[in-house]
């Protein structure tokens, strides 16, 4: 079933200072948004002040709406203030505001994965684990290496990792938010009693964070599905060749994903090594002007400047491509594997079939316990066409939705492309034109 949530947009990014905490306010961080800090290291949107919350009169009937429209980043945690707006029957509250964290968005998609009803339809991917271990360590050499380097080089260096650190929050929150919409939009999800809990709770859930063995044992976990995976696809014929080719399909789709993810990551890397390459040399020429005097110094100061320049663009083109490519491509990933999961637990679901059949034949040919063999059959049956006739559906509308998001994704990311060279092109040739002024 199509959800109708734009998956395309989950690309932003946010965070803040070393061992501090970190606000981000936005109406919706699936949309493009500049973000800006202000003294208090509170992170806002521009258009938070310009966009008046929807009341839930002006929602359409049976409506639900979730956003997440405030998140606090302390140093071990992330804690996200999920916005609900519904005109649903059976909330206490038609506008109401919870306080959650990773622990427990991990929780609410456990507990829909493992309910039997929605075997046929394709789970949301659960957000992955806010990691900001590699920017704070960052910030942490920074302020260690401060007395080695002048005010100007410290300030614009820490200016750069805030920045970084910030993206990654930002970004964060936006996959946070995207699982909830895919759930508030989706026929089935949305009535689900522990999304309901979720957004209208406002204790803990009990979520705690996964020590060792649980992590040990989700990999252990894993390790079954794929064993599973192999076992099922190796003993059970599919006579139905949408899902069988739909599975060989998936299988390979995942597997192109994971390495145009690993060779977009590979690319935007190349582009910020340019820009380092590039402010290495702004660096230096910024310490041989200082040796200089007259038009020599003034030359070698712009000349600088312009590395300098040159550097942040290609940082604005590596954003751009993890933005719109890299995150695309991530995501996918995880929902292919979701969509891969609905055909794994159909071919379970026929392997029951099956054996049904198997024991219907043997207590007929025993004339023993046939009206419970023949019940147990019946139900093994019907599961069995609801399951394919839904899932059917859901593949069909998981085609439509990831086409959709590739084509905006890759859209965006051309005219990005396009618009960065214009500005490269534009600014060498202004910095050559003043460079021949000066000499």
């Amino acid at each position: 079933m199509m959800d109708g949530t734009d998956e395309s947009n989950i690309l932003n990014s946010p965070l803040a200072n070393n061992g501090g905490t970190m606000e981000i306010s936005s109406p919706n961080p699936l949309a493009p948004t500049t973000t800006t800090t202000n003294g208090s290291g509170t992170a806002t949107s521009p258009d938070s002040s310009s966009s008046a919350p929807a009341t839930p009169a002006a929602l359409g009937e049976n409506a639900l709406h979730v956003e997440i429209s405030d998140a606090l980043s302390e140093k071990e945690k992330v804690k996200f203030t999920v916005h609900t707006r519904t005109t649903l029957p059976g909330f206490a509250k038609k506008d109401n505001n919870v306080v959650r964290q990773h622990e427990e968005f991990v929780w609410l998609h456990d507990r829909i994965e493992e309910n039997e009803d929605y075997a046929g339809y394709i789970i949301p991917p659960c957000p992955p684990r806010p990691d900001f271990d590699a920017s704070r360590e960052k910030l942490q050499r920074l302020g260690e290496g401060e007395g080695n380097m002048t005010k100007e080089e410290f300030k614009k260096m820490k200016s750069e990792l805030e920045a970084e650190y910030l993206a990654t929050f930002k970004k964060t929150v936006a996959m946070h938010e995207v699982f909830l919409r895919r759930l508030a939009s989706h026929p089935v999800f949305r009535i689900d009693n522990h999304l309901k809990v979720f957004l209208e709770y406002d204790q803990d859930l009990c979520a705690k964070p996964r020590k060792k063995m649980a992590i040990f044992g989700g990999f252990v976990k894993s390790l079954g599905k794929t064993t599973d995976e192999i076992l099922l696809s190796a003993t059970v014929r599919d006579v139905n060749d949408f899902f069988e080719n739909e599975l060989q399909f998936l299988t390979e789709y995942h597997g192109h994903l994971r390495e145009a993810a690993s060779r977009t990551e590979k690319m935007t890397q190349r582009h910020k090594d340019v820009g380092d390459s590039h402010q290495k040399i702004s660096n230096a020429l910024t310490q041989l002007s200082t040796t200089e005097k007259g038009n020599v110094e003034t030359f070698v100061a712009k000349a600088a400047e312009i590395f300098e320049r040159i550097k942040n663009l290609e940082t604005r083109v590596a954003s751009d491509q993890d933005l719109k490519l890299g995150d695309t491509l991530r995501y996918y990933q995880r929902d292919s594997d979701a969509a891969k999961a609905l055909l794994i637990r159909r071919l379970r679901c026929l392997a029951a079939y099956e054996t049904a059949n198997r024991n219907l034949e043997k207590a007929r040919s025993k004339n023993k316990d046939v009206h419970a063999a023949e019940t147990a059959q019946a139900e093994a049956c019907e599961k069995f066409e609801s399951m394919s006739a839904c899932g059917k559906e859901e593949l069909i509308g998981f085609r439509n939705r990831r086409v959709a998001a590739f084509k905006k994704s890759l859209v965006e990311l051309s005219e990005l492309e396009i618009k960065h060279a214009k500005n490269q092109y534009d600014y060498l040739r202004q910095s050559l034109l003043a460079l021949k002024e000066i000499a």
